[in-house]
């Protein structure tokens, strides 16, 4: 059975619950909050060329990199998608990729999670949750262009 598989089996839930610890790594123990509250960032519009030694977590399907407050990804079925790297919930600049639930959003500091489109998948607080920026792609040849 393949991992993906496997994970489907679990249910959404108990596969989040497995997964979620190894995605925790960019946070400390404790209460001490990792990051950054920034300002989301406006007039976005750059090229990542995919031949780059920066794009190269972009060749799999999974990977990601961060740039300008984007994040960048090439998704379980190889398209790409760029997201605020800033989480909608209290804006600080933790939100990365995860291949679970065929692949999500996730905010690091107060477990935010979004669907590919920025929809929220979870309420962290009381609160309305707010969906996730996203970005228009485009990719040309081995350029892809990321903007509003």
């Amino acid at each position: 059975m393949e991992r993906k598989q496997f994970l489907r089996s679990l249910g959404t839930g108990a596969a989040f619950a497995l997964t979620f610890p190894c995605l925790h790594g960019c946070s400390s123990d404790g209460d001490e909050v990792v990051g950054n509250i920034v300002e989301e960032p406006t007039g976005v519009d750059f090229t990542v060329d995919l031949t780059s030694p920066e794009a190269s977590k972009l060749a799999t399907n999974g990977g990601f990199i961060l740039k300008n407050l984007v994040v960048v990804v090439k998704n379980l079925e190889g398209n790409f998608i760029a997201a605020s790297q800033i989480c909608s919930h209290q804006s600080y600049d933790q939100v990365r990729f995860a291949s679970v639930n065929d692949g999500i959003f996730f905010c690091d500091v107060h477990g935010s999670r979004f669907a590919q489109d920025g929809t929220p998948l979870n309420q962290v607080d009381s609160n309305p949750p707010k969906p996730l920026r996203i970005y228009n792609v485009e990719l040309t040849g081995d350029m892809l262009r990321v903007f509003e």
